[in-house]
This record gives C-alpha cells, structure tokens and sequence, in this order.
C-alpha cells in the first residue's frame, strides 16, 4: 500500500552510531486482530535467505500499522490504519497518540479503506505540514460499514505539526469512495494508497480505480463496447469524463498546497477544457492504474516505481515515466502475454471482483485490438511492466534501501512485500546500471515475467525471496541507521533488518 517516499533523505548520517529502537527496548504485547489473511506462527520471527542479515521485531501491539515516516529526531510516526490513530515512537519504545481520525474501514481486503499514508514536506520541520491520506467516516466516529462516508470520502489532508500534536489546515483533494453500482452490493475496495514528495518537491498520489469504466480506465465512452459512439454513463453519479466523482485509477501529481504544476503532462489540455473536468486532468501524472499500495522513488535515478495489483492475473512492477499509461482496463502484463491474460481472466476465474462492465465478456480478441482501444490522451504513453507475475500474487509495499546499510550488494535496492496468503513473502529487485529497468541472474526470468503457476504462488520468483514469515508489510522504508524497517499491518509489528 504505502511506502517510503524520500521520508528519510541521509540515513547514512547516523549509521553504525546505535540501532534504532533495539528489540530490549520493547514491552508492549502485540494485539491479536482478526482479518482475511491468515498467518501461522505470528510469535515468531520471520526468516531471511542471507545469513549476514538478521531481522529483530522494532516496535509490536500496534492495531493495523500501515506506514510510518522518521522524523528528524529519530522518533517516528506510526499509522494504525482501521483506528485513523497517528502514533508517534519514540527511540526507548514508549508512544505516544499525536492525532485521532475519524475512518471508515471497510475493506475486502486487509489494505483498503482506512488511515492509509503520510509523507512529510520535504522542509520539515521548517515547513511544518504533515500530509495524510485517510478514508473519512460520515458518522462523527469510526465505522466499518461500507455505506458509512459520503461520494467522495478518500481525503488528502494537510495538518501542522507543533511538537507534540498535529492540527488540521486544509484539504488539498476529496476523491471517489463509494462502491454502490445498482445491482451490486455496496463495498470498500481500489482506494490505492501509495503517497509522498518526489526529489521535485511535488507530492505524489496512487488512487485505485474503486471500480470504475470510464476515460481513465481506457474506456472513452463509459462501459460499452460500442466506441466511437453514444457515451454511456459509467455510473448513477455521471462520467465517463473525469469530473469530481470520476477522478479514479490515476498518479495525481500536486504542488504542496494541492494544486496542479504547469508541469504536468495534461495541464495544457486541462487548462483548454476547463470546468471541473479540465482541472481534474491538469492534476494528473499517470492513468490506467487499477490499484496499489506500493510507490517509491529511486533514490538515484529519482524515478517514480509502483507497484499494481491485477484481477487474478499479471500484477506488475512498473517505472511510471510522465504520462504514463498502465493499460488498465484492457491490458495488464506485458503486450506479448495479452493472450494469457485474456485466457485467464476468461476462462480460469470467471468470478469477477467488478463485473458491473465485465472484463471477460468484453476484451479484445487481440493484443493488437486492445492497443487500438487505448485512449491516448496528447502526451499519453502507453509501457509494459518492467516486471510481472503471470498469476496475482499480489504485491503490497514497494521501497527502496537508501544506501549500503545491509551491505554493498543492497546499495539502493527496491523490496516489495507479497501479500500472498499464509506466507508473507519480502522480493529484492536490483536495477539496471542506468535505473530504468528490473535486472536478475534467473535465466527464468530474463523475459521479467514469473510464470508462477496459480494466484498466491511465487514459482520463478523464487531467487528474488528475500526473507519470509513477515505478513502483509505494507510500508518498507530506510530507518536512520540505514537499516530496512518494515511494517506488517497483519501482526502489528514494525521489523527491523540489519547487517549482522
């Protein structure tokens, strides 16, 4: 879901000073939680393939740790994701609550709706602000429901930090919440989640698609295979244009205040069309996203990575370049695999996760034919993953190792954390030497596609495990000493991996 975007810029500055927050320092028990994803052996520590690295439980008993963000005095703040609690911990492991959200939390999965990700200004603590991400709840307290918030209840607030709590300043962007298409069941699901400033000084949002069929998703008349044709409505609230409630699937690209760069691949066309449409589009930095919890920055490069969730079928890493487009709704995975991933999302699991405009009743017969239905926007393009899983594993956070903390050969790597059931998987990915693509000694994976044999198996990913037994880790960033810490919103533990 989330990760650590540039939230700690020089982590080698105290490197080999103390570990942060040593396992003796803690007392607090962890909090059994009852969630979707089962883990055996929660008590226990997870394992790790390099017998030179050890891993130690940092900080426990949090309620659903989702993301933390280091400050500059080392203490950190940590987000308890279905209690909209903002935590802040302190090196001798003692806490303290600096904010309390009122959320909604309703999820089909364990990472969905929620208190979902911080970024700090890149000035702090000069500039203050403290940005974060959260599923507002409509009822003046906590709520699980999925029918509790308003239209648009995905909130990116502003809050000032005065040393000891965080004070409310501005909403910079309400986005669409509610899943309640006519015939279906209301529910959470798609919210995204991955957010912070890039080496630009602009602020970064994923949003997931939350189920919707229109012009972002690839679909320039709405859902209907009709097209050039009579636009159809993509819901009961409107689209298929990208107004307020239809402003889904997409990075947003933002100023610190919430509004859009000139900059931006769309803001000449925005700024043309005008109205609420026309502003929403100058916000945007990448479209057909179907949804992720994993964004992070090159710390060399400063290229933007994500990591996407697919249906049942090719989950992805991706190097999200200016006017990127995913693909989704109409290709996920590379072109060349088009017809696996037609031949699975058709034929393999049938069952749809939104079948309001079915996938499988209305893909193109071809790759050639999916390309053809692409909606390019001016400055649009559309790249295949740099890396993928044939079946959905899925990938959760994603962040880069600032430095050589774990030794020379994990200098700037990036870990993705896979949520696949039971397990709870870390992969280690090293870079081509000019950082734009995915590189590995697997003679397997030289065309960079796992072709694992089921959903939740990683066969042919089996070289790039890094450690197992950690849960979900939805948050994965570098900790002052240069060490991997890593937040497991299943167990409620923060891990830390270090250099023996």
């Amino acid at each position: 879901m989330s990760s650590a975007l540039l939230r700690n810029r020089n982590p080698s500055a105290s490197r080999g000073k103390r570990h942060f927050l040593t396992g003796a320092a803690v007392v607090c028990l962890a909090v059994p939680l009852v969630i979707p994803l089962s883990r055996a052996h929660a008590d226990t520590l997870p394992t790790l393939h390099d017998p030179n690295l050890a891993v130690r439980v940092l900080a426990s008993g949090f309620d659903r740790p989702v993301a933390m963000t280091f400050l500059p005095d080392h203490s950190a703040f940590v987000l308890e994701k279905y209690k909209g609690k903002v935590q802040r911990l302190f090196p001798d492991g003692t806490r303290t609550q600096v904010l309390d959200l009122d959320v909604n939390s309703n999820s089909a999965f364990v990472a969905e709706r929620g208190l979902l990700n911080i970024a700090l200004h890149p000035d702090f603590p000069a500039t203050p602000y403290v940005y974060l991400y959260y599923t507002a709840s409509n009822t003046g307290a906590d709520s699980e429901p999925a029918g509790a918030t308003d239209i648009n209840a995905s909130r990116l607030d502003r809050f000032v930090w005065d040393g000891t709590s965080l004070t409310f300043d501005k909403n910079l962007i309400t986005l669409r919440t509610k899943r309640n298409d006519p015939g279906f069941a209301e529910r959470g699901g798609h919210h995204g989640g991955g957010l912070g400033f890039g080496p630009d000084g602009k602020l970064y949002l994923l949003d997931g698609d939350t189920g919707r069929r229109g012009l972002l998703q690839n679909l320039a008349c709405g859902p209907t295979t009709v097209c050039p044709g009579p636009i159809v409505q993509d819901d009961q609230y409107g689209g298929p244009l990208p107004d307020d409630k239809h402003l889904t699937g997409v990075i947003l690209r933002l100023n610190d205040d919430g509004t859009a760069p000139p900059s931006n691949p769309y803001w000449g066309i925005g700024n043309a069309m005008g109205g609420e449409v026309g502003a929403n589009l100058q916000k945007v930095w990448a479209y057909g996203v179907r949804n992720g919890f994993g964004l992070d920055f090159d710390p060399v490069s400063g290229n933007l990575w994500d990591a996407e969730n697919g249906e049942d079928s090719f989950d992805e890493i991706n190097r999200v370049d200016r006017g990127f487009n995913g693909g989704w709704w109409r290709i996920m995975g590379p072109v060349s695999r088009y017809d696996q991933f037609r031949q699975i999302e058709t034929n393999e699991f049938p069952a749809e996760q939104e079948p309001r405009f079915g996938l499988h009743d209305h893909m193109a017969a071809t790759a050639e034919e999916a390309l053809a239905g692409l909606v390019h926007l001016p400055g649009s393009h559309y790249t295949d993953p740099e890396f993928s899983w044939k079946y959905g594993v899925p990938p959760a956070g994603l962040g880069f190792l600032h430095g050589d903390g774990l030794g020379k050969e994990y200098t700037d790597n990036m870990f993705v954390g896979a949520a696949a059931r039971g397990v709870g998987q870390v992969l280690r990915f090293r870079l081509t030497t000019n950082r734009k693509h995915i590189t590995t000694d697997d003679p397997r994976l030289a065309d960079n596609v796992a072709d694992n044999t089921t959903k939740f198996d990683l066969t042919e990913s089996e070289s790039l495990v890094f450690g197992e037994n950690f849960g979900v880790i939805t948050d994965l960033l570098t900790d002052p000493n240069g060490d991997l810490d890593l937040v497991d919103v299943v167990s409620g533990n923060i891990y830390q991996v270090y250099r023996r």
